[in-house]
């Protein structure tokens, strides 16, 4: 089974997170609900990625949010595409939600209380990612 690296950060704000609506244009999970998120490039380390991708799909730099937790990662087997993802989930607080700007990945965000993760249909394994850095 092919192996890749992932970071799944989830942006948070006065309680509440970002779930980002994945468009026809990415490669996998079009239309189901995510965090920011991306493969690990060669040579980056899981929380260099988690930056970079915060700043291409929400528009965020170092400024605008803080590392609040990252977790353990997690491993998910989607036997369906032949590939085991290990994702390295990370839970940042933004301090301007104003600021975002989702790219071409997303076609809606929309903040949601975390408990009701569950309502959406997301890329595998979502809630257990945010459970990895809830506490």
């Amino acid at each position: 089974m092919d192996e890749r690296h992932v970071v799944t950060c989830f942006l948070e704000h006065g309680g509440q997170i970002m779930l980002l609506r994945r468009s026809e244009h990415v490669g996998t999970y079009r239309g189901k609900w995510a965090g920011v998120s991306g493969y690990i490039e060669e040579g980056s380390s899981p929380s260099q990625q988690a930056w970079t991708e915060i700043e291409e799909e929400a528009g965020l730099d170092v400024d605008d949010v803080e590392l609040v937790r990252e977790g353990l990662p997690l491993e998910v087997e989607d036997t369906q595409i032949g590939r085991k993802w290990v994702v390295h989930p990370f839970r940042f607080r933004v301090q301007k939600p104003e600021k975002i700007r989702i790219d071409w990945e997303h076609t809606e965000a929309r903040w949601i209380a975390p408990e009701d993760i569950g309502r959406f249909e997301t890329v595998p394994n979502l809630r257990e990612a945010w459970q990895r850095v809830a506490v």
